[in-house]
């Protein structure tokens, strides 16, 4: 199998750090401090995202983490003005383009590119005047990958959930055929010059298929790696993550 990509990039999602600290309205525990030892455990970058109704990543936690981070900050945003505004004064790595929805509890699917695809063109064009990569998050289908590279995206995650709920729900034909449509689709858009990237629901369980497609240059993992981190501590959770899938890659 040809390695595109070399190391697999793994960026931890510290959202629900935050979900923790709001249920109590205090301080504690800080998605800061998860950031910078999750950077300590070998982190190549930081996911957040800040929602509209600010559930649980906040503005200043965002200004905590450019200003706290060595590494790469991933802002998660939905393509509003509000948060193209906030992306463009701080200038991050790199943005994901998120579909969201105030009564969802997590992301729901990807986002429906060829629907807006001019709208999203003219929404991103700032951002990547201004440096920052922009990633696209969308299903497995052709459709939208083609939509995410005529608008101009650098990059594309592919959602990994469906593959993860058919793993945990027994329906192993369903999983298997939906991981094809995952490896057929990253070797798609390879082909097209993007980047790939893909994440949501992955677990120590379901990571390795992901990880061993060769076009898959990053993955982004949260919810999981902060559940765990309840037994097991944050940096053994992350480098048990990180095992597999330097494990997958070789």
């Amino acid at each position: 199998m040809t390695n595109y990509a070399g190391r697999l990039r793994l960026g931890v999602n510290i959202d629900h750090v935050a979900t923790v600290r709001n249920a109590r309205g205090g301080a504690y525990p800080d998605p800061i401090r998860a950031a910078k030892l999750a950077e300590e455990a070998g982190a190549d970058g930081i996911t957040a995202h800040l929602r509209e109704d600010r559930r649980h990543i906040t503005d200043p936690d965002i200004d905590g983490l450019m200003e706290a981070l060595s590494v790469p900050l991933n802002f998660e945003m939905a393509a509003t003005d509000e948060m193209q505004a906030i992306a463009l004064r701080h200038k991050p790595h790199a943005v994901c383009i998120v579909p969201e929805k105030r009564e969802e509890r997590t992301t729901e699917g990807g986002l429906e590119v060829a629907r807006e695809e001019n709208k999203l063109a003219h929404f991103i064009a700032p951002l990547r005047d201004v440096g920052c990569r922009v990633s696209i998050f969308i299903a497995a289908d052709q459709k939208q990958i083609d939509a995410a590279n005529r608008i101009g995206a650098q990059v594309i995650e592919l959602h990994t959930g469906a593959y993860c709920d058919f793993h945990a729900e027994g329906k192993f034909d369903e999983r298997d055929e939906e991981l094809a449509r995952l490896r057929d689709m990253c070797a798609y858009a390879h082909t097209l010059g993007l980047e790939v990237h893909a994440g949501h629901g992955l677990t120590y369980d379901t990571v390795k298929p992901i990880a061993a497609f060769p076009e898959v240059m990053e993955l982004n993992i949260g919810h999981f790696l902060i559940g765990e981190s309840i037994f097991r501590g944050l940096q053994p959770a992350i480098a048990e993550m990180r095992r597999l899938m330097d494990e997958a890659r070789t």
